[in-house]
């Protein structure tokens, strides 16, 4: 953007301390110098950049980024997110890209680099929140068929940015925080070491629940079961983290994971048929199903797959994914005193305004609002590493893989519930 233009943009937006500060000289800083986040007190709406790989219809960008630019139901009609994307940054622009064309609309600008993103063209960081949505492109899949999204590298830039100016803002970062564990720790620390609240993770746990209930909080927590399909990788993440959303609140929080396994094929079978918990938690989290495909489940699933966790506090969970029999995600669990189970939908919408992103929008902007996120960003790197752990242990021949490094992983998750009950009306429009 040239600085005329600049000049222009910033005339339209209302005057913070943020941006006045993009036009103010540069200092040279220490990393060890940037300052704790304060949310600031401004009249206008908070300023968030979005840093995206790219932005295309259906996209996880169009899904998110569209409900700032075109209000919750994509309709170009209230109600709209309080914040406002000020700046655009993708890294690839294919032949349906629509940054360009929305981002001409909605008069908001689209810069080269993400530093640029952040101080929209000046010399300080200009925006009071970041949302980096690494989802969909052309990037590499590794030997573990995990996509290589460059999470980790944008967030880099990001937090580059923070140390450079000395200060940091909030930072919401879309699905795994990496596919890689070491990635993903790596950004939990860098959020803890320049003071920022981060927000990541899954639609999946926020998003409209059949019944619309919670596990109880502070209640031990036996056996866990998640059902859901598609692939290892892309899908794994989301079966995870909504399973990870409801056994985080067990007695004594989240206490590290000690083994990962992943079965596939008739050991898949096989390990249900071995355990009665197992097959008990199948059928009452499947029971939930909205989406049940009729027939013999051993015919209808043609690659079934299981991730097993171990956790360090006795806690056993099973986590399925089965594509052919199922196209949704149910979840039962064992609680310690209860006859019957914890069990639940998470229910997605299937086509726009995807309300689930809706829900997950208004999480981000409460992390906007006040300057901390109403869930932990363990659980997402947990998640991850989870992920990232039992994918290993399929390409090493489906070893049982111990796991000190998850299992060092410890943390509350608050006692408030973050997921939506109202769900859409008959023309597909949010309710709540």
């Amino acid at each position: 953007m040239k600085r005329r233009e600049l000049l222009k943009y910033l005339s339209i937006v209302p005057a913070s301390g943020a941006v006045a500060a993009a036009i103010m000289p540069y200092q040279s800083s220490n990393a060890e110098e940037v300052t704790s986040y304060v949310p600031g007190v401004q009249s206008g709406p908070k300023r968030i950049a979005a840093i995206l790989t790219e932005y295309r219809p259906n996209s996880h960008a169009d899904v998110l980024i569209g409900k700032y630019l075109e209000g919750y139901n994509q309709d170009q009609m209230a109600p709209y997110p309080d914040s406002k994307i000020v700046s655009i940054f993708t890294e690839q622009v294919p032949e349906n890209d629509m940054s360009r064309s929305l981002a001409k609309k909605y008069n908001v600008p689209i810069f080269r680099t993400v530093a640029d993103a952040l101080t929209l063209g000046g010399d300080n960081l200009a925006v009071d929140g970041v949302i980096l949505v690494g989802e969909h492109g052309v990037y590499p899949v590794n030997d573990k068929e995990q996509k290589l999204y460059p999470r980790f590298e944008m967030f880099l830039k990001i937090t580059d940015v923070f140390r450079q100016y000395k200060k940091s803002v909030p930072v919401f970062n879309d699905k795994h925080l990496s596919w890689s564990w070491r990635q993903a720790k790596r950004m939990v620390e860098i959020s803890k070491e320049l003071k920022f609240p981060m927000l990541a993770g899954s639609t999946i746990p926020v998003s409209l629940r059949i019944p619309a209930i919670d596990t109880p909080y502070g209640v031990k927590q036996t056996y866990a079961v998640g059902i859901s399909y598609s692939g290892l990788d892309i899908y794994g993440f989301h079966l995870l983290d909504g399973l990870q959303a409801v056994v985080e609140r067990r007695k004594g929080g989240e206490t590290g994971v000690r083994a990962v396994q992943c079965l596939e094929g008739q050991d898949c079978w096989n390990y249900i048929d071995r355990n009665e918990w197992v097959k008990r938690l199948f059928d009452q989290a499947l029971s939930h199903s909205e989406k049940r495909e009729p027939g013999d489940i051993r015919e209808l699933v043609k690659k079934p797959a299981v991730f097993i966790i171990d956790y360090n506090d006795g806690l056993k969970a099973a986590a399925f994914l089965l594509t052919g029999l199922v196209q949704d995600f149910t979840y039962a669990i064992d609680l310690e005193g209860q006859q019957k189970p914890f069990s639940t939908l998470m229910k997605l919408q299937a086509g726009k305004p995807h309300y689930h992103f809706g829900c997950l929008v208004k999480n981000i902007e409460i992390m906007f609002k006040t300057g901390k996120a109403p869930y932990p960003v363990e659980r997402t790197m947990l998640s991850s590493g989870i992920l990232d752990f039992a994918l290993e242990s399929r390409i090493l021949g489906y070893k049982r893989l111990e796991t000190p490094e998850l299992s060092k992983v410890r943390y509350l998750s608050s006692p408030e519930s973050h997921f939506f009950t109202k769900g859409w009306d008959q023309n597909g429009k949010r309710l709540d």
